[in-house]
């Protein structure tokens, strides 16, 4: 893709930089490195970055409605306040899972939360619910990653790494519910692994590809690339909108080494795409 500015934020050199979140109210960028256990604040106004927690690793995490983080771990779900305290909310017990991996609150306040398998036919998607209940919606993932809402809320896409396959579901926002998979994306196999994603307001997918340096640009008719932004750096993990306009995307970026001094891991910014996000949804897990 032509005339878009690639520009490195903030390189914290993490092992699998994942899950950028935009906050408007503050014009921050929080994002997570999952094995260190590490999640970080980029402020865009000062250019500065900050360690905001450190703990057991988080694979995913949403912003709740009370100004509060949710933070999806390995076997709990925690709240933490924006003063850095923790607390447990919700246990998680999966024998078939690794961990969390990738997750995304709907607008109704619930989230949709997949998980690592212990090998390529376990795991599972999940839904947690206002009160807490967790529903696994199905099994047998892998490595569940990227997820993302049309702006109609009709349509809910998710990303299969292990099968390097991005799905999409009818999506109920009343009850959650997904219906209907098809397949959308498969990578060629000469291709790289689909990670994280997003959707546009006008329904494009964007997909992060983990090992070609790439972000696809996928029209959601059919699922075909219509053209790529190439950093540079090979792992790319997953991506944001941002921006006063949300016409920036921030990419999470993969395997940094805290011993050597590369580009690996690094937060960028993306600008000149042409494309603007949708606004986050906020989670309201109440149980």
């Amino acid at each position: 893709m032509n005339n878009v500015t690639i520009t490195p934020l903030g390189n914290e050199h993490c092992d699998t930089g994942e899950n950028p979140y935009w906050t408007s109210s503050d014009g921050c960028v929080y994002w997570t490195d999952i094995p260190r256990g590490k999640l970080f604040r980029y402020d865009t106004q000062t250019g500065t970055h900050e360690t905001i927690y450190q703990g057991e690793p988080v694979g995913g995490f949403t912003l709740q409605k009370d100004g509060s983080w949710l933070l999806f771990r390995v076997n709990d779900i925690v709240r933490m306040t924006p003063e850095g305290v923790v607390t447990s909310l919700l246990p998680f017990a999966d024998e078939t899972a690794q961990r969390f991996n990738d997750v995304i609150a709907d607008a109704q306040g619930r989230v949709f939360a997949g998980t690592i398998g212990a090998d390529r036919e376990s795991g599972g998607l999940y839904r947690v619910d206002l009160d807490g209940t967790i529903t696994k919606l199905f099994a047998g993932t892998g490595c569940a990653n990227g997820m993302g809402f049309t702006s109609d809320l009709s349509q809910f896409y998710w990303t299969c790494s292990t099968n390097r396959q991005i799905f999409r579901f009818r999506y109920d926002p009343e009850t959650g519910a997904l219906t209907d998979r098809e397949l959308f994306y498969q990578s060629a196999p000469d291709e790289a692994t689909p990670d994280g994603m997003v959707v546009d307001s006008s329904g494009i997918v964007w997909s992060a590809q983990y090992g070609s340096s790439a972000i696809l640009k996928l029209d959601p008719t059919d699922g075909r690339i219509v053209d790529r932004i190439t950093l540079p750096v090979s792992r790319i993990t997953s991506l944001t909108f941002g921006g006063s306009e949300l016409d920036t995307m921030y990419v999470t970026t993969a395997g940094g080494k805290t011993d050597v001094d590369s580009a690996d891991g690094t937060l960028y910014s993306v600008t000149g795409s042409g494309a603007t996000g949708q606004p986050e949804f906020l989670s309201n897990i109440r149980p």
